[in-house]
């Protein structure tokens, strides 16, 4: 039996930085995709809300893999997901490229979402099994790469855009960073979960689904997601409306600062603990949304968007950390249930947004998804002057 304990520590940092390769081909599909949307939309004579339908394929494609691979991960493990992950990633971008119109673009945008599910669902369990005393850092170190991977993808498109590259070839670089990352990883051995390697059954995995306090967490992943993604899906078409900014140079700019973010997560977890970061990140975030509402002038469009980029840092990995860390009976499962509603969430989100921009401007889109963070912010306060109380208790 392959262990975290049994694999070389050469082996541990190559199965994670492969990892880290995986999610950079996963945040080219998101950079990519909005990037090309107005020329989809134009090229095949499909509304806002149309194109947020064929771009919601990519966010339930991606809940429904990894419903699928959470139990698969504990069962056949990881190595075999991330297999499936790059079948359907070379499935999906050649769909996308051969598309003629609304339906052709709906089932390869879902092929894409089932392979960037079928990542998630391997690589979150993967970075919790190799580095079981910093599952938080390690997630967060990890999913810097999903902005970092946006950053790398929006320039990308930007500069393909210079040359007067269509939209077909720019879908087509998504293959780069997927090749690279089948070669990487499928030469290595891969450990079990740790709830596997704990002798744990099935049955007990999936009990620890239906915990008060995970169902809580769900709830609040459903929140912070859209808070997250789906705006993102929408920032190059909206920002550039509202100030006349190239949107995909404002989507690399929102990247990139998170990205530098949780490149920096070992020294902000030294200083603040997970639940009090999930308060400031989600006030943050909420305040950012409305002031990007609100902003008309380049500057103002900037620093409306750092603030908007500063809260949504830590929002999906330390989700992520909190469930590997106070739950971790759960195995790949739970954390496969967490990303995957999350992607549920966005499903919806984005195809919504789609329909405000359509029926009351890019604004108001954005505007409408700003509550949801503030909602968070009480649940996450509650819970810390919870155990904050239950704390003092146990010392009195």
């Amino acid at each position: 039996m392959i262990t975290n304990h049994t694999l070389t520590s050469t082996q541990r940092s190559l199965l994670f930085n492969g990892s880290c390769m995986a999610l950079i081909a996963t945040a080219l599909c998101f950079a990519i995709r909005s990037d090309v949307f107005d020329a989809q939309a134009a090229e095949f004579a499909l509304s806002k809300e149309e194109i947020g339908w064929t771009a919601s394929t990519a966010f339930w494609g991606f809940t429904v893999a990894m419903l699928f691979g959470g139990p698969m991960c504990d069962r056949i493990g990881m190595k075999p997901l991330l297999a499936g992950a790059f079948l359907m990633h070379v499935v999906g971008v050649i769909g996308t490229i051969s598309s003629q119109g609304f339906w052709s673009l709906y089932g390869a945008t879902l092929a894409i979402g089932v392979a960037n599910g079928l990542v998630e669902a391997a690589i979150n369990p993967l970075a919790a099994t190799l580095y079981p005393e910093q599952k938080v850092q390690k997630l967060n170190l990890l999913h810097l790469w999903f902005p970092g991977g946006i950053v790398i993808g929006g320039l990308l498109a930007w500069m393909l855009t210079g040359l007067d590259v269509g939209w077909r070839l720019k879908t087509a670089t998504i293959l780069i960073p997927a090749v690279i990352y089948a070669w990487m990883m499928f030469r290595l051995p891969f450990p079990q979960t740790e709830a596997v390697a704990q002798g744990l059954s099935l049955k007990t995995i999936y009990s620890e689904a239906l915990r008060p306090m995970f169902l809580l967490l769900l709830g609040c992943m459903i929140l912070t997601a859209a808070t997250e993604l789906a705006p993102n899906q929408w920032v190059p078409s909206i920002l550039s409306k509202t100030t006349g900014l190239p949107g995909i140079a404002l989507l690399v700019w929102i990247s990139g600062i998170m990205a530098f973010g949780r490149a920096m997560s070992e020294w902000v977890f030294e200083r603040i603990s997970s639940i009090p970061l999930m308060m400031v990140s989600t006030l943050l975030a909420g305040a950012g949304l409305y002031s990007l509402s609100m902003v008309s002038g380049a500057v103002s469009t900037l620093a409306a968007s750092a603030l908007f980029a500063m809260g949504v840092t830590f929002l999906w990995p330390t989700m992520l950390g909190i469930t590997a860390e106070r739950f971790p009976r759960g195995g790949g499962f739970l954390l496969a249930m967490m990303g995957g509603v999350g992607m549920l969430s966005d499903s919806f989100a984005v195809p919504l947004i789609g329909r405000v921009y359509d029926q009351s401007g890019p604004a108001a889109a954005l505007r409408t998804v700003a509550a949801l963070p503030l909602v968070v912010c009480v649940v996450f306060a509650i819970w810390w002057l919870s155990e904050r109380r239950a704390a003092a208790v146990a010392r009195a």
